[in-house]
């Protein structure tokens, strides 16, 4: 069983982001669609078409399939500590919308974030230092916390890691001629958010998303999704 019961190719941005919203709220709520996952697996065995991307960070506890409550061929799921943005990521992210035709990107942070906290404290460690530097940016833009601006400072760290995920978010229309386009012709929304790993409740930034043609941000985004979109 698919998340959504409408064809796919009537799926907009805004409807994308209501599935994932809805799926949440599931989540929280223990109310889980009842799956089928190996009748699942083999109805999607020859294609696939997921209608999100989701961008988020590696640790354990943050699995995309489970927080939205997607099933199998739902949803592309990109991990990474940090869920920092690198060239790797942007062609993931371009073959999941330009060539797979997913309709939505959620750049999805965390609170209590590893890496997020390792960057904070300058860590340095082998290959881990180049990753973790590409959080430096969103450290020094951070400009609410006053004293004690380490990773042992949970509060600083999650507004470290809110400003993180909505940095990465324009610095994937930025640095992909591809998304960018796709973006302003309405075919594809990004939108940053954060997931509470206290909670389980995500939080969107609909200030900062970009879901309609020409630009229109999500508290501009007047079209509602029909009943049928969701199961």
């Amino acid at each position: 069983m698919r998340t959504f019961n409408q064809p796919y190719e009537t799926l907009t941005p805004a409807m994308a982001l209501q599935i994932l919203k809805h799926g949440n709220f599931r989540f929280i709520n223990n109310i889980g669609m009842d799956r089928d996952h190996l009748l699942t697996v083999d109805q999607t065995k020859d294609g696939q078409s997921p209608f999100a991307a989701i961008l988020s960070c590696m640790d354990s506890r943050t699995s995309a399939e489970l927080i939205f409550d997607q099933g199998f061929g739902d949803i592309f799921s990109i991990r990474v500590a940090g869920n920092v943005i690198s060239q790797d990521v942007l062609g993931s992210l371009e073959y999941a919308t330009g060539v797979a035709g997913s309709k939505l990107i959620v750049v999805l942070g965390h609170t209590n974030c590893g890496a997020i906290a390792g960057a904070c404290n300058e860590v340095k460690m082998g290959n881990l230092t180049g990753l973790l530097e590409k959080i430096e940016p969103s450290i020094h833009k951070e400009s609410s916390t006053q004293h004690n601006r380490t990773g042992t400072n949970p509060d600083f760290v999650n507004s470290v890691a809110r400003l993180h995920a909505r940095q990465s978010a324009k610095e994937i229309i930025n640095s992909s001629s591809i998304i960018r386009e796709l973006v302003r012709s309405g075919q594809v929304g990004i939108i940053p958010a954060m997931y509470d790993i206290a909670t389980g409740k995500i939080h969107f930034y609909s200030e900062d998303a970009v879901l309609g043609p020409h630009g229109k941000n999500a508290d501009s985004e007047i079209e509602k999704v029909p009943e049928t979109a969701v199961v």
